[in-house]
């Protein structure tokens, strides 16, 4: 496993990392051993980046990362992100305060086990809050207690990303990034670089599509976000499937396949792309299946894709992609 920088954290973190929404809630029934079967995959796969959220499960996903480290007695060998602000109304962006972020970060403490917490982003809050100093005054508090060691954003669209990074307290930026949104890799990528922030990469798969193991008429359970947020009734639709419509989303797989080497998946190719790209500094692909988890974490050793590519990646997404995403995040 390959390690990089995590901005000005000045931690080295494994550059496959593991992302944990699918073993807390919205993607289907995973019962809690499975999920701290994929935890424990993560640690012999040389994983020690793992990334959740105090909504996931309703903090599920912290407890089975909890439950696992204590178990392996592995705090000190792992950098784990969480995050809180989700269950704060997105239409009131004065209530990212110091008194409502305590609250859940204290919950995540005790959930996780850690009596500070190595990196607390805020959840997508609302395009008001990064205009509000205030909201990034409580995060240097939360530091100033000792509740958390260092701080950051996970965001929806680029121009939160470039807000964001205005404060000093925001060392890490969480963002969508793969060959269906491809936006970051302009201007926000650069900045990210000039002003040592770590870029850490979500939805990697667009919620399974680019593995290339959805079938067109794929049937997705009733409490599955894939199935219950296709117009975002729940929550952004950039989330799922990254924003690209379902259909659409096959048809440009298929045309990506074709330029698929023989000797990767199409899994491996996407996570591969995504690494190639120098400002990541880790990405979290989440599932519910400990194999998945080790043949993610092999991707670390794979070499980097030619220019060809590259390039026809690029050709699939302006054709038939980015009029669907990229004006929008």
């Amino acid at each position: 496993m390959n390690h990089r920088r995590l901005g000005s954290t000045d931690h080295d973190v494994s550059e496959v990392g593991l992302g944990t929404w699918n073993i807390g809630g919205s993607w289907g029934d995973v019962d809690d051993e499975t999920g701290r079967e994929v935890v424990r995959a993560a640690l012999e796969a040389d994983i020690d980046f793992i990334d959740t959220a105090d909504v996931y499960g309703d903090g599920r996903s912290e407890k089975h990362i909890g439950h696992v480290l204590e178990d392996e007695d592995a705090y000190d060998d792992v950098f784990v992100a969480t995050k809180a602000g989700r269950r704060l109304d997105p239409h009131e962006a004065d209530r990212y305060t110091h008194e409502n972020l305590e609250w859940f970060v204290d919950r995540s403490r005790d959930y996780l086990g850690m009596e500070t917490l190595d990196l607390l982003q805020l959840h997508c809050p609302p395009t008001e809050a990064y205009y509000q100093p205030e909201t990034f005054e409580a995060l240097e508090q939360l530091k100033a207690d000792g509740k958390l060691a260092h701080a950051g954003v996970s965001v929806e669209k680029v121009e939160e990303a470039l807000k964001a990074i205005e404060y000093d307290v925001v060392e890490t930026i969480q963002i969508i990034f793969n060959p269906f949104r491809q936006r970051p890799n302009e201007l926000f990528f650069e900045q990210a670089k000039k002003n040592d922030v770590g870029v850490i990469v979500r939805v990697p798969y667009a919620s399974g599509l680019l593995t290339g193991a959805l079938e067109r008429d794929q049937e997705f359970a009733e409490d599955d976000h894939r199935n219950f947020n296709r117009e975002g009734e729940a929550f952004d639709v950039g989330e799922t499937f990254a924003g690209v419509p379902y259909e659409t989303g096959h048809d440009a797989v298929d045309a990506l396949e074709d330029h698929v080497p023989e000797d990767l998946t199409t899994a491996e190719f996407t996570l591969r792309w995504i690494l190639d790209h120098e400002a990541v500094s880790t990405v979290i692909p989440g599932t519910t299946s400990p194999e998945h988890v080790r043949s993610n974490a092999a991707v670390s050793d794979l070499e980097s894709l030619s220019n060809q590519a590259h390039g026809a990646t690029q050709d699939v997404y302006e054709a038939s992609v980015a009029e669907h995403v990229h004006h929008r995040w």
